[in-house]
């Protein structure tokens, strides 16, 4: 390679953002440059998918004509395709606990993802990114590995200019950024807001380990009557003061990995980081919840425990002249409820038609990149209000079921914008459809069709920051939350979300046919038009499938 060597984009990051990018430009004939300050395969967390992520990935694959990732867009494509090592996602459950008191066995939660939906995974992250890292090569990225930019000049009317530390430049007419906190861009330029915007405090323990038990063999699970066992999804622990990931990679006869993935995630004001080693901080934990401690009996972490501090910050801009920044280079809030891939799927997909026309057009201008500022910034500030709510939340179990709601909704609904347009593609390929999506209002709500569900979010935030002020109490405000949502017309009333003891949901058929008649008589035409294209997409789906 030529130091005078020029290309079109250059991406900072072959991680999933950079990896998924490079494929999707190179195969439409962008000249791309994936630089990395690493190699592959490497350790990466990030590893529970949601049906959001996986319709996205497959309206990519579909939208931008790259076949190899429709693979990861469901469990099965994963199993048989990419990696035995991943594991299966069946539903999303949550067990609350109090320090010093036998566990509730009322106080779960469950959200079943449905059979149609079938597709969730559990990511073993260093074989996926390694399989992206090599899509986007096999369609002529030029990779750079153990390559680390030191250096970037940017000019409005030719592009940048990147310096490694090994003395070598590269040209690009434009630079993407998805190289995670130590963004060079965000340094480079300052781009970070200091102090963070992010109202959600919290930092993090976490590793890779064998030998944990599945919960459902545990004491305290024994009278739990949830509608899928917890080993076959993503299971949170949570408690005043934060919660506990537990991530099978074997839950499935497939499986060819031993491992799980397993991270403990803590307000620091409550309980704040000492001279304890991760490994001491995590046993002291398990001591103060035995019946967490069930679990892991025999389990043995396999790598380096990682603690961090503080894990939120955020970037007053992410895009500037001839760059921009993307997912966790431009910001990151916690990995409650696994939207970090989502988000990175979201720009994806709206950088992705950018520059590939930039590249044959040449109008790099920060105008048509734009929308990329307020989508990035509102996934930001939607994630944070979830979050702070939910951390909230784990005080009082009666907040946190009420609030647990609002994060349900927005997984459940969010799929039926994204289904209802993918079915439209199908039918016309014609990508105007995507493209209407960015022309509504709220950037980074999963519904901003819904005036009543994008206020859902900040009415739920406002009640949660009055039971901290202690101007609410924390039963008053979960009354308040699900009333609005009993209230709500961006729901079907027989799903029955606004009720208390609805503190599971798994859509049976019976649900299905009652949600069908009510899109269909009484709701919203944004709505119901919406989930009934989606149905019938997603049927589809099903029979090509041969499911």
């Amino acid at each position: 390679m030529k130091h005078t060597d020029r290309y079109d984009v250059a991406i900072l990051g072959s991680g999933m953002a950079g990896g998924m990018l490079g494929a999707v430009l190179a195969r439409n004939g962008v000249q791309v440059l994936l630089l990395d300050a690493g190699t592959h395969p490497r350790f990466a967390v990030g590893e529970s998918t949601i049906p959001y992520t996986s319709g996205m990935t497959r309206l990519i694959a579909d939208r931008y004509q790259v076949p190899e990732l429709r693979a990861l867009s469901s469990f099965k494509g994963i199993r048989d395709h990419v990696s035995r090592n991943c594991g299966q996602k069946q539903n999303f459950g949550f067990v609350y606990h109090r320090e010093g008191v036998p566990q509730d066995r009322h106080e779960i939660n469950q959200l079943v993802v449905p059979s149609v939906l079938r597709t969730e995974t559990h990511l073993f992250r260093q074989d996926i990114d390694a399989y992206l890292f090599h899509v986007a090569v096999k369609y002529g990225a030029h990779p750079r590995l153990n390559t680390r930019v030191v250096d970037i000049e940017t000019d409005p009317a030719t592009g940048a200019v990147l310096r490694t530390d090994g003395g070598e430049e590269f040209r690009a007419r434009y630079v993407v950024d998805g190289s995670g906190f130590r963004s060079p861009l965000a340094e480079k330029f300052a781009l970070r807001e200091t102090p963070t915007r992010a109202r959600t405090h919290s930092r993090c323990l976490f590793t890779h380990m064998t030998g944990v038990e599945p919960f459902d063999d545990a004491p305290a699970a024994r009278g739990h009557d949830q509608p899928n066992p917890w080993h076959h999804g993503t299971l949170h622990h949570v408690f005043d003061g934060g919660w506990l990931w537990v991530i099978p990679f074997d839950n499935h006869a497939d499986s060819l990995n031993p491992l799980c993935s397993v991270g403990l995630t803590l307000d620091p004001r409550t309980h704040p980081k000492d001279d304890r080693t991760p490994q001491r901080e995590f046993d002291d934990f398990l001591a103060r919840f035995p019946e967490i401690a069930h679990q892991f009996r025999e389990a043995r972490a396999v790598r380096p425990w990682v603690s961090t501090g503080r894990l939120q910050y955020s970037a007053k801009q992410v895009v500037g002249e001839r760059f921009c920044l993307t997912s966790h280079a431009a910001g990151f809030i916690d990995a409650l409820y696994s939207r970090g891939l989502t988000n990175t799927m979201e720009l994806v997909n709206a950088l992705g038609w950018r520059l590939i026309a930039a590249s044959r057009d040449g109008d790099w201008s920060m105008a048509r990149f734009g929308h990329l500022e307020d989508l990035q910034q509102g996934l930001f500030d939607f994630h944070d209000d979830l979050v702070h709510s939910s951390f909230v939340g784990f005080r009082d179990y009666e907040l946190w079921n009420a609030v647990n709601r609002t994060w349900m909704l927005g997984t459940m609904l969010g799929n039926v914008m994204l289904e209802d347009a993918y079915y439209r593609f199908e039918r016309t390929g014609d990508d105007r459809v995507f493209r209407e999506l960015e022309e509504h209002g709220s950037p980074g709500s999963p519904l901003p069709v819904s005036a009543g569900f994008t206020r859902m979010g900040p009415f739920t935030r406002e009640l949660c920051q009055a039971v901290e002020a202690g101007t609410e109490t924390p039963g008053d405000a979960a009354r308040k939350i699900l009333a609005y949502i009993g209230d709500a017309d961006f729901i079907a009333p027989s799903f029955r979300f606004g009720e208390r003891d609805t503190r599971c949901f798994a859509m049976s058929p019976a649900k299905m046919a009652m949600n069908a008649r009510w899109c269909r008589r009484d709701a919203p035409p944004e709505i119901g038009s919406r989930m009934i294209n989606a149905s019938k997409g997603l049927v589809r789906m099903r029979l090509r499938a041969g499911r």
